[in-house]
This record gives C-alpha cells, sequence and structure tokens, in this order.
C-alpha cells in the first residue's frame, strides 16, 4: 500500500485526528485507541507523525461530496423541516433496502415484531409478504388466519391498503399499516394472475396464533403432517407428531405426507432439527458468505423416526425458505418424493448484527445451499412429480352391468362381501383427502409404494398337493 508521511502542528492535527474517527475504514479500533493516545500527546503540545493510507483505497469521497450536497439541499430547501437524525435512518434505511428486499434496519418495535413472528403470536393479518416491482406480494398466507380465511392466496400483488397505493412504500411501512388493532377492518386491494380487474378483499385484524405442526392420519396406516411455518419449537413438535401418528395407527407408518405448501419458512434451526429426524446420516444444509461466520454446515445424527416408511412432500409457490431446505435435503437424500409445483426460491441467510441497545439492520449475509450443492435462490425446489391444484368432480353414472347380474351365474367366494366393500370405499369419511387433489396424488402414490414394496412370502408358490 502507498503512503503518505506527514507532519502537521498541534492546532491542525487537533482537527484531522477528530475528522480521521469518523471516516478511516480501519473502524472503531483505531477510533478508540491509536486517536486518544495522539489526542493525549497533542494536549502536553508534543509533535505527532502519523501515517495516512493511500487516498485510492479509502472512502470514495466524490461520492461522499455527493451525499452531504444533497443532505444540505434537503435540509434547506424541502417543503417541510427534517431533523439531521431522521435524515440519517432515512439514509440508513435507503442503503440496506436498495440491497435487496430481505435486508433491513430494525427500529425497538421493528425487534419486538421479529421476536414475535418466531415465537408463534403476533397481531395483524397472517400473512408472510415480500416485495415485487414496488408492490407487495404474498408469499403466502398462514393457515387459520384472517387473510386466509378472507380467501388471499399465495402470489397476490397488494396494490393498495385501504385507500393508500403500495407503490413507493418500503415493506416495512405495508407492513406496519397491515397491524393493528384486532377486530380493526383492513380493506386489501389485490391484482390476481387470471384476473383482468382488481380485487377488494376486507380483512379484520386479529392476534395471530399460529400452531406450527398439524397432524392426523388420512386413511389407515397412511399419516398427514402439515407444517405451516418453522418456529423454534416446530422440531419437537413434529418428532411429537411422528410419534402421536404411530400411536395412533397401532405400529409403524404404511407412508407419510410432509404438508409444506404455502409454509412461508422461519426458524433455520427447526427446519434442521426436522430434516434430522428423518434422515440417518448426511448433510442437511449448508451456507456459503463473505465472512467465516456466515460459513455453516448442518448434518444429522443417527436415528430416523419412521425408518423404511415412503414419504411424499408437497410444495408449492408458497414453500419457501426453511421449508425449501427440507425440501431440498429429503430430496437429495432420496428419502422423499417432492410432489406439487415448484417452490418460491427464497435462498439467502438474514443475520441480525446489533447496532446498539435497541437498533440493529438485519442483513443478507449469506446463501443456501442443498447437500448436493444446489443453490435454492431464486431458483426454488422443483418437484420431482409436478401436480397442480385441480378440482375434481365426480361424473354420475349408471352401474355398471357385471357378472354377478347375469341369471345362472357361477357362484363366487366372496360374493356377498362385495357390495359392503364398495359401498365402504366410496364413503366420504374414510377419504379425507378427496377434495384436495394434490393430496390425493401423494396418497396414491405412496399406496402404490407401499403395494411394491410390501412382502408376499406366499407369492410365486406352487401348490404341490
Amino acid at each position: 500500500m502507498k503512503r503518505v508521511r506527514s507532519t502537521f502542528p498541534a492546532t491542525t492535527l487537533r482537527t484531522l485526528a477528530l475528522a480521521t474517527c469518523f471516516i478511516l475504514p480501519s473502524g472503531p479500533t483505531w477510533a478508540q485507541d491509536d486517536a486518544g493516545d495522539m489526542l493525549d500527546n497533542l494536549q502536553r503540545g508534543e509533535r505527532v507523525e502519523i501515517t495516512l493510507p493511500d487516498p485510492e483505497t479509502q472512502l470514495p469521497l466524490e461520492d461522499l461530496r455527493k451525499f452531504t450536497e444533497v443532505f444540505s439541499r434537503i435540509k434547506d430547501a424541502y417543503v417541510e423541516e427534517v431533523s439531521d437524525s431522521k435524515l440519517l435512518e432515512s439514509a440508513i434505511k435507503g442503503m440496506l433496502s436498495d440491497l435487496d428486499p430481505h435486508s433491513t434496519y430494525l427500529t425497538p418495535k421493528d425487534y419486538e415484531e421479529l421476536e414475535e413472528s418466531t415465537s408463534g403470536e403476533f397481531g395483524g393479518l397472517g400473512i408472510e409478504v415480500g416485495m415485487e416491482n414496488g408492490f407487495v406480494k404474498v408469499i403466502a398466507p398462514i393457515d387459520d388466519t384472517p387473510a386466509q380465511k378472507a380467501g388471499v392466496q399465495a402470489g397476490d400483488l397488494i396494490i393498495k391498503l385501504d385507500e393508500q397505493p403500495v407503490k413507493g412504500m418500503s415493506l416495512e411501512e405495508a407492513v406496519n399499516l397491515m397491524r393493528g388493532k384486532p377486530g380493526t377492518v383492513l380493506k386489501l386491494t389485490i391484482m390476481r394472475e387470471g384476473e383482468s380487474a382488481p380485487i377488494e378483499i376486507d380483512v379484520t385484524r386479529d392476534i395471530i396464533k399460529v400452531t406450527s405442526v398439524k397432524s392426523r392420519l388420512i386413511d389407515d396406516g397412511y399419516g398427514y403432517v402439515r407444517i405451516t411455518q418453522f418456529q423454534a419449537e416446530t422440531g419437537r413438535q413434529f418428532a411429537s407428531a411422528l410419534q402421536a401418528l404411530k400411536e395412533a395407527h397401532g405400529g409403524d407408518l404404511d407412508g407419510l405426507v410432509i404438508d409444506l405448501r404455502n409454509n412461508p419458512g422461519g426458524v433455520l434451526q427447526a427446519a434442521v432439527e426436522t430434516a434430522d429426524a428423518l434422515l440417518d446420516s448426511g448433510l442437511i444444509v449448508y451456507t456459503e458468505g463473505r465472512i467465516q461466520s456466515s460459513r455453516l454446515r448442518f448434518s444429522a445424527k443417527p436415528g430416523d423416526l419412521v425408518a423404511g416408511t415412503p414419504i411424499v412432500v408437497l410444495i408449492n409457490g408458497g414453500s419457501a425458505s426453511a421449508s425449501e431446505i427440507l425440501a431440498g435435503a429429503l430430496q437429495d437424500h432420496q428419502r422423499a418424493v417432492i410432489m406439487g409445483t415448484q417452490s418460491f426460491g427464497k435462498g439467502s441467510v438474514q443475520t441480525v448484527i446489533p447496532l446498539d441497545e435497541t437498533h440493529a439492520i438485519k442483513l443478507t449475509t449469506a446463501r443456501y445451499y442443498t447437500p448436493s450443492g444446489r443453490s435454492i435462490q431464486a431458483t426454488g425446489i422443483r418437484p420431482d412429480i409436478v401436480v397442480r391444484p385441480a378440482e375434481l368432480t365426480e361424473l354420475d353414472s349408471r352401474p355398471f352391468f357385471t357378472e354377478a347380474d347375469l341369471s345362472g351365474h357361477l357362484q363366487g367366494q366372496d360374493e356377498g362381501q362385495a357390495p359392503e366393500e364398495s359401498m365402504a370405499a366410496d364413503d366420504p369419511s374414510a377419504q379425507p383427502a378427496e377434495r384436495d387433489y394434490q393430496l390425493r396424488s401423494a396418497l396414491n402414490l405412496l399406496k402404490g409404494l407401499h403395494i411394491l414394496n410390501r412382502k408376499a412370502p406366499d407369492a410365486g408358490k406352487e401348490s404341490n398337493e
């Protein structure tokens, strides 16, 4: 590095030292230690010699001059008086928001809201949102929340909140408008794919209590686990749900569906713990960034809680972040068949970096990679079997004429049981997945895999009697 060696009188150096504390890139250590010693020597009237780094490697002075010029023009000419602190805070927010949609400046209120969203209880509408082309995009409505019940869908673009246009707002400003006192109504004006005109939806705000894991048997021997969002306790709740399903069935499951549709993500560690419950070994996910602390690797410990049970994972365009980590890990280890439509593609890591006791920045510091090295960012997880949502309508038809209807037909061994079995198969209460085409497809696949894997020791044996 080219350096310049200079000697200055004490009065000049006092001013220079104070200014240098703010602009030298060597940071707080130089400002607190070396600058303090230098100022002590100056107070004693001693001559001080300092070495300045090459100006070409320092902050761009021309750009800094431009910034101060804009700052000054706003202070002098803006229609209303603006405080220095407000302008500087706005500059910080703009600097972060221009990087990517997920980096942001956290005020004390933002801190509180971040903690609420990961704990599973917070106030608002119940949607995970991002920014797209200046509008608020719905990544996914959370299950059993006002937004979902009102009909908000993943992929919707919110263009107005009540009568306020969203265009030009920051994501933080839009979220603050969506939050509010429980019981109050917010009108969302939405653009939706396939609709020629905007849609208006009234959503009543409420306290959002998210149940992270739900489970049930969807058929005899076939379990269903729905993960709505990854929270701090999701890994433990998932393990408990698997145990409860096995107990309800009375033994090992024949198949398992994990539903990650419209799961916006959440806590990374929760996704890792969930994947660990289904893998015996191997890498689950790793991250890569510029700083050492952003380079992490997470691996599975021995022990698959449903060893040998075929698994189908359902995903769609509302499956993001932590849900993509789980789906990608199970796909790469060939532990599950991924079914549905391509996921959202949020493959970046945000780190909360404190600035002081009440403020912080949430900064994108790394990218996620699946065990095979695939980047999730902007590409998402591609399903092994593409199954798009569809509505099923059962066609009415007359009963078929069968052998049993022929007069004088040869009596069948189980002929008397056939009508009863047919009725049971058509009973809607025995088919909880009937109205969900993607879930029904997953169940049918699991049943097919179970048939193929089922041991039939007597099959193919010829009788010698």
